[in-house]
């Protein structure tokens, strides 16, 4: 069992930086794949980026390529998502996730979600 708790949202000015942070619990944090997910409104949740276990391998969505950035401190039980040049299309509730299978099954079906932190961009 993982339980997840997301933070670091706000409103920020299109152009600006912001760190979310996304602290689980739970034995098997440190053997999960983990991820971030976003839902922006009347829109379905998409998928963001992801990360291995061993902080080795990433992925993550053409749409964030080059701004966002995924990675994990397992040693806190925290993964981070950096988001650089944040723009209003980045408007969304962004979701932590955790898998205990690989990065493309966590893409599909994550076998945990958090709650969600809500992040707005304004122009």
């Amino acid at each position: 069992q993982v339980q997840l708790v997301e933070s670091g949202g706000g409103l920020v000015q299109a152009g600006d930086s912001l760190r979310l942070s996304c602290a689980a619990s739970g034995r098997t944090f440190s053997r999960s794949v983990m991820g971030w997910f976003r839902q922006a409104p009347g829109k379905e949740r998409e998928f963001v980026a992801a990360i291995s276990w061993s902080g080795s391998t990433t992925d993550s969505a053409d749409s964030v390529k080059g701004r966002f950035t995924i990675s994990r401190d397992n040693a806190k039980n925290t993964v981070y998502l950096q988001m650089n040049s944040l723009n209003p299309e980045d408007t969304a509730v962004y979701y932590c996730a955790a898998g205990l299978w690989g990065i493309g099954s966590l893409r599909t079906k994550p076998d945990y979600w958090g709650q969600g932190t809500q992040v707005t961009v304004s122009s």
